[in-house]
């Protein structure tokens, strides 16, 4: 074979920048306001930036990269799927999407052996609602303030975030209710304990006023991840599987974001011995190196469509190059024992050095997390708790505490108030401890 030059070498990064602000169209922004870091290369935990500086990319972009950039092994795969078959029609079985199939169906929880390929995460949760609906024959979904399940019009209706409030016009059939957050509690609790059993009093609550014949499904992510990263109290879902199990309601677990080793189990639900009856995921699953989502399918709702036909599809479902990237990045997780060093991070990195922080800087109210999935908020004032940005918006004090950290090398996920730090699975506890001193510094930095 020949070789050929790629189309896209001789782009320098300043006409990368000039072509984008002229032809693309850029999600959740005002467009005359954007100047978007051009990415020139990605390796590992780090990226390169159109000036030539390296920085610790601790968003895995949207949290996603969960095996960092340019994985060996998900490269090959792809370029190996390529090489004999990119693409097949959905209704052909092929061996990319069987094999992935697979993997996923021995690591969900409970009987959850069936799979529904979608293109993402927002796709997963639209279809999961419709297979909840015509499962019950009901119509209403009810699903947390402080959460987000995507942005195609059924699942941004589904969230509880501001992104929600220009799409919603209160007709979708969703109902929002106040999940557990103990440092912002709804329910004037003291205590985990006290605001577990007051959120699920709540809920029950909620049904009741509803009508639970009406309810299809509760969806809930496992954690909450661009909302807060709020893990719930210990007995909070399995309390809403109790719940559900009593009305006779779909339980469906967003694991879009928490899954594929992020809270540092496979699938967050398993903190609470949670097993939904539809699981959504995206993502982790193939670190994002190729779109793809899915469904995760409990026998009994399967049952439901072996003799009626179930009414949707994608033309990429399935895709054989998305799949090739999850059956290498799932063996990939297996095989290095990913998942465990996510844990450990958690446990023996992130939990102490962010603990410190809190004790070390007025701004940071709490911090909080799982594994390698960590939310750091801040504050105006650690006894009022004023947030350092206002709910739905930012603020100069928040856009401080992320240049310092751009300026000394690591990229941070930020939200409102809120300073994420995300990293690929795969970072190394030197690389998580170089990030909180950073942060430390940023932080000193910004309130000085």
């Amino acid at each position: 074979m020949t070789e050929t030059k790629s189309d896209l070498v001789d782009l320098t990064p300043d006409r990368v920048h000039e072509l984008d602000r002229k032809h693309v169209f850029h999600s959740w922004s005002a467009q005359g306001a954007l100047n978007p870091m051009v990415i020139t290369k990605a390796e590992g935990s780090y990226i390169w930036d159109q000036d030539g500086q390296r920085l610790l990319d601790f968003t895995s972009q949207l949290v996603f990269t969960n095996l960092g950039h340019q994985h060996p092994r998900i490269v090959s795969a792809i370029q190996e799927q390529a090489a004999y078959l990119c693409t097949v029609a959905p209704q052909h079985a092929n061996a990319a999407r069987s094999e992935a199939a697979r993997l996923i169906s021995t690591h969900t929880p409970g009987d959850l052996d069936k799979v529904f390929f979608t293109n993402g995460g927002a796709d997963a949760n639209e279809h999961a609602i419709r297979m909840a609906r015509l499962h019950t024959g009901r119509i209403k979904v009810l699903s947390t303030y402080r959460s987000y399940h995507g942005g195609t019009h059924l699942a941004v209706n589904v969230t509880g975030d501001p992104r929600r409030w220009a799409s919603d016009h209160g007709a979708a059939g969703t109902v929002h209710f106040f999940g557990p957050f103990l440092y912002r509690s709804q329910f004037h609790a003291t205590t985990e304990a006290e605001e577990c059993e007051r959120a699920l009093q709540h809920l029950a609550n909620i049904i009741a006023m509803e009508g639970p014949q009406t309810i299809a499904a509760i969806m809930l992510e496992a954690i909450p991840g661009t909302a807060g990263i709020m893990v719930p109290p210990p007995g909070y879902l399995s309390g809403v599987r109790a719940l559900c199990d009593q009305h006779g309601i779909v339980l469906i677990a967003d694991e879009v974001m928490s899954g594929f080793g992020r809270s540092g189990r496979w699938f967050a639900s398993e903190l609470d011995g949670l097993v939904p009856d539809l699981l959504t995921f995206a993502k982790g699953v193939n670190s994002g190196y190729v779109p793809l989502g899915g469904v995760a399918i409990s026998a009994e709702i399967a049952a439901t469509f072996d003799e009626r036909v179930y009414p949707g599809g994608l033309t990429y479902s399935g895709h054989p190059l998305a799949c090739a990237a999850a059956v290498a990045t799932i063996r990939t997780m297996e095989d290095d024992r990913v998942v465990e060093h996510a844990a450990a991070l958690g446990d023996e990195v992130f939990a102490p050095g962010l603990a410190e922080l809190a004790r070390k800087h007025e701004w940071v109210g709490e911090v909080r997390g799982t594994g390698a999935f960590w939310a750091i908020e801040l504050v105006k004032d650690k006894a009022t708790r004023e947030p350092l940005a206002p709910y739905g918006g930012t603020s100069p004090a928040v856009n401080s505490v992320v240049a310092e950290c751009k300026k000394r090398g690591m990229l941070p996920f930020v939200n409102f108030n809120r300073v994420h730090l995300v990293p690929p699975l795969t970072t190394s506890a030197l690389e998580v401890t170089e990030a909180i001193e950073i942060l430390d510094e940023a932080l000193t930095a910004a309130a000085g």
